[in-house]
C-alpha cells in the first residue's frame, strides 16, 4: 500500500526525532516474527528506556542524512526494526544480544549506530558487554561514599581506643585495689 507524502514526512520527522534523542541505534532484522512477539519486543524495549520501530527503509536512510548520521546502507535491507536506546545504550545492546539468542524470539542483530560510528553485530555484542548506566552510577556511588567511610572510621579510632584503656585502666586499677583490700584483711587477722 502506498505511503501519501505527508505521511512520509511525518514518519522521517519521527526518525529524526528519534535519532537526536537516542545514545545509539540498533538494527534488527525480524523476519518470521510474528505481530504478538514483536509487541513483546517492543513492550521490553520501551521498559529498557527505548523505543522500537519497525522502518522504511528509504524513509530511515533519509532521517539519518537529515541528522548528519553516517547511512549503513548494508544494515536497511530487508524487513528492519530500528531500535533507540533513548536511556542506555549498553543496557539496550544487551537485552538486544539476549534477545537474539533466544530461540524462542527470532531477531537478528545486523549492527548500529553510536554517535557517528557504524557498529557491526561484534561490535554491538562488544557494547552490551559494558556497564550499564545504572552500575556506573552504583559504582561511583560507592567510590564517594567510601572516603566519608574511612574518615568516620579514623574519627571513631580515638574513642573507640579511650573506651579501650579506660576498661584496660579500669581493670588494672580493680586489681590492685583488690590486691589492697587482701592484705589489708590479711594484716588485720595477724
Amino acid at each position: 500500500m502506498a505511503i501519501s507524502k505527508a505521511r512520509k514526512d511525518e514518519l522521517v520527522a519521527q526518525y529524526v526525532d528519534l535519532i537526536n534523542r537516542s545514545e545509539a541505534v540498533f538494527f534488527t532484522e525480524y523476519k518470521g516474527m510474528s505481530v504478538k512477539q514483536v509487541e513483546a519486543l517492543r513492550t521490553v524495549i520501551r521498559e529498557q528506556g527505548g523505543a522500537f520501530h519497525i522502518t522504511k527503509n528509504t524513509l530511515f536512510r533519509v532521517a539519518l542524512e537529515q541528522t548528519n548520521r553516517p547511512t549503513p546502507k548494508d544494515l536497511l535491507n530487508g524487513q528492519t526494526a530500528v531500535s533507540f536506546a533513548l536511556d542506555d545504550a549498553p543496557a539496550m545492546a544487551k537485552m538486544l544480544v539476549e534477545r537474539s539468542d533466544d530461540e524462542d524470539l527470532p531477531i537478528t542483530l545486523n549492527g548500529g549506530l553510536l554517535d557517528q560510528s557504524v557498529m557491526g553485530a561484534d561490535e554491538v555484542t562488544a557494547l552490551s558487554k559494558m556497564p550499564s548506566k545504572q552500575e556506573l552510577q552504583v559504582k561511583l556511588l560507592g567510590m564517594m561514599l567510601q572516603p566519608a567511610r574511612n574518615l568516620v572510621t579514623v574519627m571513631n579510632a580515638p574513642a573507640r581506643d579511650l573506651v579501650s584503656v579506660m576498661n584496660n585502666s579500669t581493670t588494672q586499677l580493680v586489681n590492685v585495689l583488690n590486691a589492697y583490700v587482701q592484705k589489708q584483711e590479711q594484716e588485720s587477722e595477724a
